[in-house]
């Protein structure tokens, strides 16, 4: 027994020992399995973004500490572009993952944030399937431009929203669902500092009671974004800032480009120092976001959470700081507007890659959703990036026939509303049939309205057989029988007894007296025998004065003192004790207390609103509040929030009522306007244009239609242009000009240092018909913009010879090309989903040989070009 016990025991300890060695050797194996149960956690999700910031004009040189997280911690994407250079257009398409044309956010005021994208877009933002998928989201920062904090948008655990647009101080943030206001004092409220401070506070919070649950957090800086006020510790800086000094600097005026750019010419000299000041101020709103990316860098090295952290860094567009002699702003196809900086870092990204492919703002949502491990829903219109990152996958690391990565080398961009195509007259309706007359006269006989002989009520043609067998078509003859019929007819709608919904009814005013009536009226009014109607009493001047009746007594009212400009208690004298003046006064104390109490006086004439339930505006324009409000400060503040809730709830109700109102004047119903005219005479003339469309042959009818509605279309776009002019001309709007988007700057725009002290100037930065739908092309052969604007007007610019996009040169470019391009331009504008807004390059499709992105067999030509 015991050499077996011992031999037993021997074996134990060997096998012990084989393992504590072999975990020994195998260590990094060890820690290799610890890492792979880390990466089981999903990962966090960090997305920084600013408001404004170019790349064009060399905004990331003065941001070294975001360069060397992002840039050379993770990989640049020189190639990032915006569909829609404006903000709110493009907030949306980021938060969706859709072009404009499919979410219909094409400005910052229409659509924004509007009850529409509530109900259909907003539901379906990356923020909604991260939280329905176990991540706690969060958002700290701008949103939208027209966001008013009513509300919590869906799919965010924490919510810190700005209210309405960028702001650095005295401005407005819903946390959670209650608005708290922030004022002038940068400790407390410089806006990049507070949300910078939020959302780390935010995440070791949420890690350290939910250590397992993944973190989806937006940071939205409102920098560089105008008001441009800087961090105190920043304002001295860059006194000499010359990046936005480019080749298409005060480049002016542009003839060859759209009506804009011919439009604008070259700047003066308030304008050009204005812009060096603009240029100096943004680089240093954007020092404060450096320092927030190395604090929020520092923050995820020390709680051990960066390995495991996607941090994305992007802008919703870029920006011009006197571009083509545009003093500033964005909203224009070129470079300089549509480019943004992108960077991703995060496991698995290789510090320092480049990727050359395209991105843009709407892969940001399935790139998000790809990150958190979830598909890309087939109604986003966006592609995740991360195929475009050289991941380590063990079951490709031998491969030695790798393909090529497929990607997009063409993207659309678009700005402003979509245009309604105008329905102009055909003035060949012929010739859209190519059937003889005898089989379109054939055609309509077949019809049962042409087949009876004049029987029918309001049958105006009839079809009849002539003797050679050919069918005509002739007009009805009406009789005397069914004139008076009609007549008849008319008299019962005339009094309201219309068997049809739509008839008007004006009561007796459509009576008419017979001919001979009238004649003989006219008669008896120019015999002068007949003695006219003179009144006994005139009265050509007002009452100067009134007697009343108040409790038992006569008061006389002086009504001669301009009613006492409204302002003042009436002089009420009593006629009889005129002696007794104590109690006449008296009286009058009595009658104005009972005004203040009631808002009434004692003769029932209003003298004062009441505002609120403490608080009355007083005859003399005054406020009265009750005394509680001036010695509590607790009543008053209780009251002024409560007046605060009130103007929320009506502007909020204002922005309905306005949508309203929108839809309501475009689905206005025919109606009849019974002041203008009697209704005879309006009958009269409806009846007389349904007599001149009753002569019109049935062939031309639809060519009459098509007169009456292109007719409408200018009468209402003149009627447009007239209410702008008139609410131009009542604001004194000086720097406003028709159909041009202006702004003023004058020595209090800007309340931090450096200041502005040079005066007030006026400058416009874009027009109401800059409207276009682009193709912006990058690919191994080819890089260039081709434009179609809404004016009919093109443009192309090859950035290979022409980087700054200084000439027009659409002339050069071979007519077909040009055909080519509209198609695949015309199939962009109407895609929706990834695979449709997502076109392979043609090179791979068709395999020319040249690689380039034209695709000779590519659908039909397109005739919109001469020559």
């Amino acid at each position: 027994m015991k050499p077996s016990w011992f031999a037993l025991m021997l074996a134990v300890l060997s096998t012990e020992m084989l393992t504590s060695h072999c975990s020994t050797i195998k260590s990094p194996r060890f820690r290799g399995r610890v890492q792979q149960e880390r990466k089981n956690i999903r990962p966090n999700i960090i997305l920084v973004l600013t408001d404004d910031q170019d790349v064009e004009l060399g905004s990331l040189q003065v941001m070294n500490k975001t360069r060397r997280i992002m840039e050379n911690g993770g990989a640049s994407f020189i190639n990032a572009f915006v569909t829609t250079p404006m903000c709110c257009p493009s907030r949306s398409s980021m938060l969706t993952g859709k072009y404009v044309h499919n979410h219909n956010i094409y400005t910052n005021n229409e659509n924004c944030s509007s009850p529409s994208w509530q109900a259909t877009h907003e539901p379906r933002t990356f923020a909604v399937y991260l939280n329905n998928t176990g991540y706690r989201t969060a958002f700290f920062g701008k949103y939208l431009n027209e966001y008013n904090g009513s509300y919590i948008p869906p799919g965010w655990r924490e919510w810190v929203g700005l209210v309405k647009n960028s702001r650095f101080y005295n401005y407005t943030i819903s946390r959670n669902g209650n608005k708290e206001k922030h004022g002038f004092d940068y400790a407390k409220d410089y806006f990049t500092d507070l949300i910078t401070n939020e959302s780390i506070n935010y995440f070791r919070m949420s890690k350290r009671i939910y250590p397992h649950r993944p973190i989806m957090m937006v940071i939205s800086h409102a920098a560089p974004h105008g008001p441009e006020d800087s961090a105190p510790q920043f304002s001295e800086l860059y006194p000499n800032a010359s990046q936005h000094i480019t080749p298409s600097y005060n480049y002016a005026p542009n003839m060859d480009k759209h009506w804009i750019m011919q439009y604008t010419g070259p700047m003066l000299p308030i304008h050009m120092e204005f812009t060096n000041v603009l240029q100096r101020k943004r680089l240093q709103t954007l020092m404060s976001v450096d320092d927030s990316m190395e604090r929020l860098h520092q923050m995820l090295a020390e709680m051990g959470e960066l390995e495991n952290t996607y941090i994305i860094y992007t802008a919703d567009h870029g920006y011009h700081i006197g571009q083509f002699g545009l003093v500033k702003g964005k909203s224009m196809p070129y470079d300089f507007d549509i480019r943004v900086p992108f960077f991703i870092r995060g496991p698995s990204v290789e510090p320092g890659s480049v990727v050359p492919q395209i991105v843009l703002n709407i892969d940001l949502a399935p790139t998000i959703l790809d990150i958190a491990g979830l598909d890309t829903p087939p109604d986003m219109d966006g592609k995740s990036v991360l195929k475009l990152l050289d991941f380590e996958r063990p079951g490709n690391r031998f491969r030695t026939n790798k393909k090529t990565k497929i990607w997009r080398d063409t993207f659309l961009v678009e700005r402003g509303k979509f245009l309604r195509k105008k329905e102009e007259p055909n003035k060949n309706t012929q010739q859209s049939n190519q059937l003889p007359k005898y089989e379109r006269v054939k055609e309509l006989c077949q019809q049962a309205r042409y087949q009876t002989a004049c029987e029918q009520p309001g049958q105006k043609w009839q079809c009849t057989e002539d003797a050679s067998g050919k069918l005509r078509i002739h007009k009805c003859k009406v009789s005397s029988d069914i004139l008076a019929i009609r007549k008849r007819t008319r008299s019962l709608h005339s009094r309201g007894y219309g068997g049809k919904d739509k008839d008007c009814n004006c009561g007796d005013t459509d009576y008419r007296n017979s001919r001979t009536q009238r004649k003989n009226q006219r008669q008896f009014l120019r015999n002068p025998n007949v003695q006219k109607y003179k009144p006994r009493f005139v009265h050509t001047r007002q009452t100067r004065s009134l007697s009343v009746e108040f409790e038992g007594e006569i008061y006389d009212i002086n009504l001669e003192e301009e009613e006492l400009q409204v302002l003042k208690t009436r002089s009420i004298t009593k006629r009889h004790n005129v002696g007794n003046e104590e109690e006449g006064e008296e009286t009058a104390r009595a009658a104005r207390d009972t005004m203040v109490a009631d808002g009434t006086d004692a003769l029932g004439q209003p003298s004062s609103v009441r505002v609120t339930h403490k608080c009355f505006i007083l005859p003399n324009d005054t406020i009265h509040c009750e005394r509680e409000l001036y010695q509590s400060a607790r009543a008053w503040k209780d009251h002024k929030a409560y007046i605060d809730k009130e103007i929320e709830a009506l502007q909020d109700k204002i922005k309905n009522l306005r949508e309203v109102r929108g839809h309501l004047k475009r689905r206005k119903p025919d109606e009849c306007d019974c002041s203008k005219q009697s209704y005879y005479n309006k009958e009269k003339g409806v009846k007389a244009q349904d007599k001149l469309k009753s002569h019109l042959h049935p062939f031309k009818e639809a060519a009459q239609e098509v007169d009456g509605k292109l007719q409408l279309f200018k009468e209402n776009r003149r009627r447009k242009k007239e209410r702008k002019g008139k609410r131009r001309q009542k604001k004194g709007d000086e720097c406003s000009l028709p159909g041009l988007t202006c702004f003023t700057h004058d020595n209090n725009h800007w309340q931090t240092a450096p200041f502005w002290n040079l005066g007030s100037f006026c400058a416009c930065t874009s027009s109401n018909n800059n409207t276009y739908w682009c193709l912006r092309t990058v690919n191994d052969t080819h890089n260039f913009l081709f434009c179609e604007f809404a004016t009919g007007f093109l443009e192309y610019f090859d950035m290979n010879t022409d980087p700054y996009q200084l000439t027009n040169t659409v002339h050069t470019v071979e007519r077909g090309i040009l055909n080519q391009l509209h198609v695949q331009l015309m199939e962009l504008r109407s895609c929706q989903g990834y695979k449709q807004c997502n076109p392979r390059p043609k090179g791979l499709e068709t395999g020319n040989k040249d690689g380039g992105s034209y695709d000779p067999h590519r659908g039909q030509l397109w005739d919109g070009w001469e020559g």
